[in-house]
């Protein structure tokens, strides 16, 4: 292919203007070596001069010095003009040659950090302001629209491309690599102006007015953003969704972290279903300091349980439901060593997610060519988004968990030490597991879980059907009230000796008495953990 037919454009003179000086030098040597003249700013010109480089300042491109601590600096007519006229328009060419404005035929710009600036604790508002970049995006918006003549470039990981390409077509580049990079372009300054947007909606209102010099942006907790703003790149596209005949991808927040930022070190491609599931199991683990294993099938738990080890803690968790396991996930809140490794290895599972694997563990999981395994690091808790028809829904992640000392005990006889353990530990599971739930749970074990049923009493069968292990002297958590004793009945005949759930319902007396009668003991959070 030609360069006419390819419509490749030579860069004769690139801006560049970069925060993030990673690779800089390389490539500007590179453009230079085609004998690409060079413009910069501050920094940037500093740092190409440091590596002896010729570099022009913007301040002699424009004739205009740089001022105002550096805020105006690239917003000029022979910079703008430079990037926005259009090659071979005669009328154009008669305007940038009438008012002495030389072309710019390529600009090298990332922006100033605003959501790491965002993200440090007790930022100042004013630091904040300070660190919202005009000139760098106004550049960018200006080479991206005018890509038919200039390049843009904004990623420091299209540097090596770029060369190559470069070095290929003697210091041309194609329209099809400036469109690609236009499309880039766009869409950081559209996450950018979010990111800008989204952090400032946050700040309370009278916070930004005459600040003390450090003083932080207190945000405001109170009030949701007067406009929501997803705006996440692209990831990885999936074979295919919860079915074959659904398209899905995967968009991240660039964070490297939770699920979405993990690091996959073995295994088939993560499929639609592994990514909801490791998420439904990781999260769930989170919500334990000791030892934890969580077995899932289609988002809830078939088998959870806490131990001194991991290989106690997963022994326990598939024995709640063995034949459920069979095809799961697994979240895991502490590192695998070999011992859990070797157990885990014997069950047909999907894909595991823990904050490390032991050398160990990995060469055993080695020949489990199919298994995923995935390095997890915590991610903050965000707002939780749903899809309806016409809209999303927004409400904040479902993060609270009731203490001891926070527990109504409602009936006549307290629960036992040994109880409330299993209690607390039954609640933080029944968390974790679809409405209507019920999970029945002994010494931090569950037995049996019933998920997803229509009516509370079903929900209590249905988890005493599924239990594998005897349920007698065990407890049972409901993640929200029992309408009417039945339940509640259910759950005793099972062999629950004591119950922990929201209460709140106009039946609450006869709930209690029926408690009592049946000598359980019960508590009341107060909360409730409805998962739909």
């Amino acid at each position: 292919m030609t360069a006419q037919t390819s419509g490749a454009r030579p860069i004769r003179r690139a801006l560049l203007s970069v925060t993030d000086k990673t690779g800089l030098v390389e490539f500007a040597q590179a453009l230079a070596g085609y004998g690409v003249e060079l413009v910069s700013t501050g920094g940037t010109a500093r740092t190409l001069r440091e590596a002896g480089l010729g570099v022009q300042d913007i301040s002699d491109l424009t004739g205009f010095p740089e001022m105002l601590d550096g805020r105006v600096k690239t917003l000029h007519p022979r910079v703008h003009g430079g990037l926005l006229y259009i090659r071979g328009n005669d009328e154009h060419e008669a305007a940038v040659a009438a008012h002495g404005i030389a072309p710019i035929d390529m600009v090298v710009v990332n922006l100033y950090a605003f959501e790491k600036t965002a993200a440090l604790p007790g930022v100042s508002f004013g630091h904040l302001i300070e660190n919202i970049d005009i000139g760098g995006p106004s550049m960018v918006r200006s080479a991206a629209k005018n890509f038919e003549d200039v390049a843009v470039v904004t990623r420091v990981a299209d540097y090596p491309a770029l060369m190559d390409e470069l070095k290929a077509s003697h210091g041309s580049l194609s329209r099809a690599t400036r469109w690609r990079l236009a499309r880039q372009a766009f869409g950081l300054t559209a996450a950018y102006d979010a990111a800008i947007a989204g952090t400032l909606d946050r700040i309370a209102p009278g916070a930004e007015e005459a600040p003390a010099p450090d003083a932080p942006a207190a945000p405001d907790a109170s009030a949701f953003p007067s406009t929501l703003r997803i705006n996440y790149p692209l990831a990885q596209s999936l074979r295919y969704g919860e079915n074959p005949h659904q398209r899905a991808a995967l968009y991240d927040d660039g964070s490297g972290l939770g699920i979405a930022g993990a690091r996959q070190l073995q295994g088939k491609e993560l499929s639609y279903n592994n990514l909801v599931d490791l998420d439904a199991c990781w999260e769930m683990v989170r919500e334990f300091t000791e030892p934890a294993v969580m077995i899932v099938k289609h988002t809830n738990p078939c088998g959870a349980a806490t131990g001194g080890t991991i290989l106690e803690a997963y022994q326990k968790a598939l024995a709640c439901d063995p034949v459920s396991a069979f095809g799961s996930v697994i979240g895991i809140n502490h590192p695998v060593d070999g011992a859990a490794a070797e157990e885990i290895a014997k069950l047909f599972v999907e894909a595991i997610a823990a904050p490390a694997f032991t050398a160990e563990a990995r060469e055993r999981f080695a020949a489990k060519k199919n298994l995923r395994l995935v390095e997890v690091s915590p991610a903050p808790v965000r707002p939780v988004v749903k899809n309806v028809s016409g809209g999303l829904l927004l409400q904040d992640a479902d993060a609270a968990m009731v203490a001891e000392n926070e527990l109504d005990m409602v009936t006549w006889r307290p629960p036992t030490p040994e109880e409330l353990r299993s209690l607390l530990f039954a609640w933080r599971i029944c968390k974790h597991v679809k409405s209507n739930a019920i999970v029945y749970a002994k010494d931090g074990q569950t037995l049996g879980i019933g998920a997803g049923q229509m009516s509370r009493v079903d929900a209590a069968r249905f988890g005493a059907q599924k239990a594998v292990l005897p349920l007698a002297g065990c407890v049972a958590a409901s993640d929200a009230f029992f309408p009417f004793p039945d339940g509640l009945e259910t759950v005793a005949q099972a062999g629950a000796t004591a119950v922990i759930q929201p209460g709140g319902s106009v039946k609450d007396q006869d709930v209690i008495d029926t408690a009592n009668k049946l000598g359980l003991a019960m508590v009341f959070t107060r909360m409730r953990h409805f998962r739909h």
